[in-house]
């Protein structure tokens, strides 16, 4: 990206080296609009996962698995806008990398690293609701909390090793010019990248979702005539689920189609904003993931108006009861029962 100053002098972003990449020329207006919304963005961002995170660490019931993969899901989410945002925001503010080679290095690893995480954990929960909605009964054996605690550090791990390998396999390429960070990744890491990090998880994500909401709409339908109830189950169901795939892919694939038309032609500014739908998603995955979910509302009021730090405030959650469906046969019973704690009820 080239700017230059009103009276046509380039400048650069260090003068003193020859090397030197070309600095923006920023109106001071835009420079301040710029930095508020960005700043604005990455508070919003560490705030409601940070609210996810004290939530599922304070509550002693809800230390679950269920809740676990959503603690380990916030901690990377509210990374993203701890580090990720304010530094890309720097970035494309100033047009220019100051903070030298290596930080670059280790900035591109802790970011592959956060959205590898964030999206192996997307996997997790979906794995997650599969086994509790379709295997209500064998769920307490199949998903437990030393399990999950197991699976959730294996990915961070794999994931940290995976980001290293990408990152330091192109660590000889020089840069166009000096005040640069960018990655230019060889064509086979593109499509190893593209299966491991897009195609494999959004069709594991959106097939496990598609069985989840038809066993659900079967057992709502068994609920239903048996208790007699309005069917507003259903469309809550399809509704959560929807926007949960929806909501992925809409982050998600701008990310690999601008990874698959590097070579082409494409505007800074629609580059800049495919990039950030990609970080934004670390805003949204607490909306999804925990607002459906009531213990989660109840929790945020504990916390905003501190009684949290009353003695015993620790037990004084709820959790969806089952004592309302004595007439259901256990199979319904437990799939209403991890329905509605997998937001998919009323």
């Amino acid at each position: 990206m080239a700017y230059e100053t009103e009276d046509h002098e380039t400048q650069y972003c260090f003068p003193t080296i020859n090397s030197s990449c070309i600095k923006g020329k920023r109106s001071t207006h835009e420079y301040n609009i710029m930095y508020v919304f960005f700043s604005l963005l990455s508070a919003w961002t560490v705030f409601l996962n940070l609210l996810v995170i004290i939530s599922i660490s304070h509550f002693k019931k809800l230390h679950t698995p269920t809740n676990l993969i959503i603690l380990s899901l916030a901690v990377a989410d509210l990374l993203v806008g701890l580090i990720v945002m304010p530094v890309e925001a720097t970035r494309l503010i100033e047009t220019c990398w100051y903070f030298g080679d290596t930080s670059c290095r280790l900035f591109l690893i802790i970011m592959g690293l956060l959205f590898s995480a964030s999206l192996s954990n997307l996997v997790v929960i979906a794995v997650d609701r599969y086994v509790a909605v379709c295997h209500p009964l064998q769920y307490p054996q199949k998903i437990t909390t030393t399990k999950t605690l197991f699976i959730v550090c294996l990915f961070w791990v794999c994931s940290s090793a995976y980001n290293i390998a990408i990152v330091m396999s192109v660590s000889h390429k020089k840069y166009a010019c000096y005040g640069e960070c960018t990655i230019v990744i060889t064509f086979d890491w593109s499509v190893t990248d593209l299966f491991l990090s897009f195609l494999f998880p959004c069709t594991l994500i959106i097939t496990l979702y598609l069985r989840i909401f038809y066993v659900a709409h079967q057992q709502v339908k068994v609920i239903n005539s048996l208790m007699k109830v309005k069917r507003k189950s259903e469309s809550k169901a399809a509704l959560t689920l929807g926007i949960i795939v929806a909501i992925h892919l809409v982050c998600w694939i701008p990310y690999y189609i601008l990874t698959l038309a590097e070579n082409t032609a494409i505007p800074p500014t629609v580059l800049y904003c495919l990039i950030w739908v990609l970080y934004i998603n670390s805003s949204l995955n607490p909306l999804i993931y925990a607002f459906f979910y009531p213990w989660f509302r109840k929790s945020v009021k504990h916390i905003l108006t501190l009684r949290i730090f009353q003695q015993a405030s620790s037990r004084s959650t709820h959790h969806v009861s089952r004592k309302n469906a004595p007439h259901m046969s256990t199979i319904s019973c437990m799939c209403l029962y991890h329905c509605c704690q997998h937001g998919l009820c009323f």
